[in-house]
């Protein structure tokens, strides 16, 4: 296994915390809301490594790597208009780079209304 997987009982560890929304061998996704408490907290001075132990982590099972790029996200998230959101399901996919006609989006709806 890679140097930064978790390990089977590491896993299940997380999985106990209740700001951990889901965990896999190789990556943790926080919660919403432990993401408003780290951003607090970290506004108010404290440290990141700091900030994880009073929520239930552990910094060096997390690893320096983890906590860093963490909280570089967590400022990215917080000076966004939608903050800590998760907006994958709203934003996936590519954009569009031209306008449709009336008949190309008739034909759009068609095949998604066959989809469904």
């Amino acid at each position: 296994m890679g140097v930064n997987y978790f390990r089977d009982e590491q896993v299940k560890e997380l999985e106990r915390n209740p700001y951990v929304k889901k965990v896999s061998a190789k990556s943790i996704t926080y919660s919403e809301e432990f993401k408003e408490l780290f951003w607090i907290d970290l506004q108010k001075g404290m440290m990141p490594g700091n900030i994880f132990r009073k929520y239930g982590f552990d910094p060096l099972m997390l690893g320096s790597r983890r906590t860093d790029n963490f909280t570089h996200r967590v400022r990215k998230e917080a000076a966004r208009e939608e903050g800590f959101k998760d907006t994958r399901s709203r934003n996936s996919g590519r954009p569009r780079t031209k306008n449709l006609t009336v008949e190309e989006q008739l034909e759009m709806l068609k095949q998604k209304n066959k989809i469904l």
